[in-house]
């Protein structure tokens, strides 16, 4: 398989320190309505980077359901392997990649639980069938069979038939509280325009990378 000779150019545009506002959070939220308006397919899929106990780092991908001036909020089964990664180790990376817009947002920050009251608002806000399928997987363990696995969600969803389905109790949120971002813009001749923000106390220390 031949893959070293594909390849393109970037050419969709720069980025100069004069375009870039001063606060990381509302230079992401300009980026992401324009993901967004451009139809961008999953513009709100990140790839989550944890490390476990052991020091195995692992990704996947995870969509943002929030985000505010105190970080990027994800949701999962607590007993995951992402959120025991997070139990024994709280920095976290994540990664937007919008390659139809040439561009790549990477946030380094420390993830914390949400609280339970903001986890249930989120939850009842699910189609009752992605409600019923946070009860009908443990998620990151082994299952035998996909059948054994939609016997479960079947029972399950018998179970909750009736009234609300309540917030497992193994079930919630996670917010990422970031310290670093990089805002990436592809360039002409692999003259990538890459922008990162540092975390300053209450500020943010901005200075051009090289690519």
């Amino acid at each position: 398989m031949d893959l070293e000779s594909i390849r393109r150019e970037y050419l969709k545009g720069g980025l100069r320190r004069e375009s870039l506002h001063d606060d990381p959070r509302i230079q992401f939220e300009r980026w992401m309505d324009n993901a967004i308006h451009s139809e961008v397919p999953d513009p709100t899929a990140m790839t989550l980077a944890t490390v476990s106990a052991s020091g195995e780092p692992t990704q996947r991908i995870v969509l943002l359901k929030h985000t505010d001036d105190k970080g990027f909020v994800f949701y999962t089964n607590y007993s995951s392997r992402k959120a025991l990664d997070i139990a024994a180790n709280n920095q976290v990376s994540l990664h937007f990649p919008w390659h139809f817009m040439e561009r790549q947002v990477k946030i380094n920050g420390f993830a914390h639980k949400v609280p339970v009251a903001e986890s249930l608002a989120y939850f009842l806000s699910r189609p009752h069938d992605s409600q019923v399928a946070a009860w009908s997987s443990e998620q990151s363990h082994a299952v035998s069979s996909r059948q054994l696995l939609e016997t479960q969600f079947a029972r399950m969803k018998a179970k909750f038939k009736q009234g609300q389905v309540p917030l497992p109790d193994f079930w919630g949120g996670f917010r990422i509280e970031p310290y670093r971002y990089e805002f990436w813009q592809g360039g002409a001749m692999r003259l990538h325009d890459r922008f990162e923000y540092v975390k300053e106390k209450t500020s943010w220390r901005i200075q051009r990378l090289a690519p």
